[in-house]
């Protein structure tokens, strides 16, 4: 791929990115400097299929080392003996950043960076999640006051969900005021909603919509 001298450095690694990747450069929207999302529309153009290899669970040891560390030192090593390798992680969630735990970006060498800000937002999907997540209990608790729905207010059983491990809001009292419905709620954590579920499980935009339709929120 060529480079000229007046690419601003976005330019030069949203090109370098996708030629790695094999994409077409304009599937690659570049986030700064560093970072960059690819369109989902790039699926429509994918190649076969290649090999699969999932981390699924591992005992860190004392040191921390767990799933992330593993997961980077075998895509530098399969990189390093010549396999074309692409690494997928999830996105850490901010609860354990702040917590014992700490952030999920591998350790040592076998590390990806910026550290920091994959570790502090990213690229704003936790953040859309929980508000597309938020946005349905919104219209529950509307269409319970305006009596619009047939739903037993005590057998709502879609939760609010907030990117942090809060634990005064697991279990809170909702529709405490006059605009309000009075009922039992909750908080879980943005990664163990069903819409991060969906997001994840989704083949395509269209199977994205299939199954957030088919989402259960009470009974």
């Amino acid at each position: 791929m060529w480079y000229t001298p007046r690419m601003s450095a976005a330019q030069t690694f949203t090109a370098g990115m996708a030629e790695k990747l094999g994409l077409d450069e304009k599937w690659i929207v570049p986030y700064g400097r560093d970072k960059a999302k690819v369109s989902v529309e790039a699926l429509k153009e994918r190649e076969a299929r290649g090999k699969l290899i999932l981390v699924s669970a591992l005992t860190p040891t004392p040191a921390g080392e767990g799933k992330t560390t593993v997961s980077i030192g075998l895509a530098q090593g399969l990189q390093k003996v010549g396999e074309k390798v692409c690494l997928a992680l999830r996105e850490p969630s901010m609860g354990p950043v702040f917590g014992r735990k700490g952030g999920a970006t591998g350790g040592g060498a076998s590390s990806i960076v910026p550290g920091e800000s994959i570790n502090l937002c990213f690229n704003g999907d936790f953040p859309a999640i929980t508000a597309a997540n938020n946005l349905l209990a919104a219209v529950i608790d509307n269409a319970l006051f305006y009596r619009t729905t047939r739903l037993d207010q005590n057998k709502v059983t879609w939760k609010r969900v907030t990117d942090m491990n809060d634990r005064a809001l697991r279990h809170i009292v909702v529709g405490l005021n006059k605009n309000g419905v009075p009922r039992e709620e909750g908080f879980n954590i943005t990664p163990a909603s069903e819409i991060m579920a969906c997001l994840c499980l989704a083949e395509d935009l269209e199977d994205l919509r299939r199954r957030i339709d088919n989402i259960v929120v009470g009974s």
